[in-house]
């Protein structure tokens, strides 16, 4: 793995007021579950499975158990429920080939190569701040919260 940076928080790639003019407008339509991006798009992509599949697949098409050795830690239960899903939601498409045993392909759909530039700068963001979140967890987790005053104290 690639030596990562250290996050320079000074930098933020989207003006801070875009994302609260953003925010402001989903609240004026009344934050519907079903209407809202967050929960309903990037809850599912933002998942651990799913960014790794898409990132997997976006070298090419691969069969199910190149994905399961690309990402070796996922069951195939879970594999298979997510590659549906991504299926479901337009990102990834499913080929069958007429062989016996049949053969089934995965690729990612026009829709799915769309997201892969976010999906990389989301990535490269969490490269260069991952030393500094961990810090911040674990200098958060050597406190203990009193849960009478929700206030954080030292172990």
């Amino acid at each position: 793995m690639p030596k990562l940076q250290e996050s320079n928080l000074t930098e933020t790639a989207v003006p801070l007021d875009t994302a609260a003019t953003r925010f402001r407008a989903w609240q004026e339509m009344g934050f519907d579950a079903n209407r809202c991006p967050v929960r309903n798009v990037l809850d599912f992509i933002g998942d651990k499975w799913s960014t790794l599949i898409l990132m997997s697949l976006a070298g090419g098409p691969r069969r199910f158990n190149e994905i399961i050795r690309a990402v070796p830690d996922i069951s195939k239960r879970m594999l298979t429920q997510t590659l549906r899903s991504l299926e479901r939601d337009g990102l990834v498409t499913r080929h069958v080939f007429p062989t016996k045993p049949p053969s089934v392909e995965y690729r990612l759909s026009q829709l799915g190569r769309s997201v892969l530039e976010p999906l990389d700068r989301l990535v490269g963001w969490a490269e260069t701040h991952f030393a500094t979140i961990t810090r911040a967890r674990q200098q958060f987790d050597a406190n203990v919260i009193d849960e009478a005053t929700g206030a954080l104290t030292q172990k």
